[in-house]
């Protein structure tokens, strides 16, 4: 059997779907904000891996060098 409190849940106005809207439009903004973020920061961490890259190269040249020096 349905209820009062049934139909006052299905029945929607326009001012129902209006909030709604409002809602998804807040969250729609948030993501982009949140997006944003995660980009500048993957950015980041991909110059510090090249960094963090040309060291490690820079080491191990060093590295060679030193056994080659110790061999002689």
């Amino acid at each position: 059997m349905v209820t009062e409190e049934d139909l006052n849940r299905v029945v929607q106005g326009p001012d129902d779907l209006e909030a709604r809207i409002e809602q998804l439009m807040k969250q729609k903004e948030i993501l982009k904000s949140a997006c944003r973020k995660a980009g500048a920061r993957i950015e980041e961490l991909e110059k510090d891996r090249e960094i963090l890259k040309q060291d490690i190269d820079r080491l191990s040249e060093d590295k060679y060098n030193l056994e080659m020096l110790l061999r002689k």
